[in-house]
Formats: structure tokens, sequence, C-alpha cells
């Protein structure tokens, strides 16, 4: 189910982005990097490649915040390259390997982005992005969209040493931008990351690009978008 967004009480003051999937398009580096010639064999397995990618990175993210062995995201994104290269039989390409951690300092933000940041900004909201990328990575992809003017600040999990969902990494909005919870409009791809920020007591937007169904947790998304387009309606603007 997809909503049709109405104004809503003008309450939400803040609004927050995931970054990965929601603002960046992580399927971009493989895609690129396929169409690169002398790549025949990844032209028939990239996307195969980059969805056991992002789900690996994903499933090391939350087993390492599990088991207490927390690094930067920088190293899990790795970690997760490594498996899905294996996985797709592409293994041993070593310049293969650097050429698409290379593509992802510099990730594509999707077509709807920078209009739907200029408009929220111009209305006097704060744009922030929270991740669990690492800051390097995060400003690598900011600046390789020329979106760094429209956000108020990009927060990392890093300054508190666990990733999403845990409480600590949504406490970070509130800090920042002294606002309380009800302010929040929390916008992410991910809908664990969406229902998580939902049970946490943030308004939250899932992207569900995919039209996948709603995940069963203890919260779950009070919109669901195809896109980003209409997210400054969902802020009341």
């Amino acid at each position: 189910m997809t909503d049709t967004p109405a104004p809503n009480t003008g309450q939400i003051t803040t609004c927050v982005f995931d970054a990965y999937g929601t603002l960046f398009d992580v399927a971009a580096a493989a895609r690129i990097a396929a169409a690169e010639p002398g790549r025949d064999a990844l032209a028939a397995a990239w996307p195969q490649l980059a969805e056991h990618w992002r789900l690996k990175q994903l499933q090391y993210s939350w087993l390492r915040g599990l088991s207490g062995h927390y690094c930067d995201f920088w190293q899990v994104t790795q970690d997760g390259l490594d498996w899905a290269l294996e996985a797709t039989g592409l293994a041993g390409d070593a310049e293969l390997r650097e050429r698409l951690l290379a593509l992802y300092w510099e990730l594509q933000a999707y077509d709807e982005v920078p209009q739907m940041l200029a408009t929220l900004k111009a209305a006097g909201l704060n744009t922030a992005v929270l991740s669990n990328g690492s800051p390097r990575m995060l400003d690598g992809a900011v600046q390789s969209a020329g979106i760094s003017a429209l956000l108020d600040d990009v927060l990392s999990v890093e300054s508190v040493g666990i990733f999403k969902p845990a409480p600590q990494v949504y406490d970070l909005v509130e800090q920042r931008f002294d606002c309380r919870r009800g302010e929040v409009l929390f916008v992410s791809s991910n809908g664990w990351d969406a229902g998580s920020a939902a049970a946490y007591g943030l308004t939250t937007a899932w992207v569900n690009r995919a039209g996948d169904p709603v995940d069963r947790l203890a919260g779950t998304p009070d919109h669901i978008l195809t896109d980003l387009t209409n997210i400054p309606a969902l802020a009341g603007l």
C-alpha cells in the first residue's frame, strides 16, 4: 500500500534521511562498472552482485552489533563485497574489486533528491543524514552528489560505536537538533530501519522502491512511498 501524502499538523521541524538506498543508489557502483569495457563477466552478474553486496553489508552490521565487534562501515562494506564477489564467481579479480570500491565513494543520488531537499531547506526545516556509514564515506557520497549545501548535518553511527537499529543511533537526532521525537520525520528505504525508528517514537516514512511486504517488527512505518518526491508534503509543506 502506498501513501497519498497529506500535510501534517505542522509539527515536523526536522527531516532526517538514511543514506544508502535512500538518498544514494547503492546498486550504481555495480551497474556502472558492468557497463565499462572488458567487464563481460560482470555484465550478466551485476544485479546479483549488487543484491548480495547490500544484503551482506546489512547482515554484517547487525551481527557485529549483536556480538560487540563493532568496526567502521567501510570495513563492513569491503567484507560484504568480498562475499558477493565470491558468491557470483568473480573473486580473485583485484582490479574489479578496487574499481567497485572506488565507485562506492561516488554513489549517485536518486533523481528526485536535490529538488526534494531544496524544498525542505527553503521552508526552513532542518535536514540531515543519519547513517551507518563512516564520516569519510558519507562525506564522499554527499560531495559527489552535490547536496552538501542542502544538509544541516551528516550524522554517523561512528560517534556512538554501534549500528542501527540501536536506539543510541536515533538518539543522535534529538541531541543534535534539540528537538522532540514527534518533530522528526525519519525517512529510510530499509523497512527494518523505518520500523525500528517508528518503535523509537519518530514519525517515519519507508521508501519502498521494491514493493516489499512490511517487516514484522515492534513498529511500523507511518507512511509508505515509492520514492522521495512527496517527502515535503509529509512534512506539512
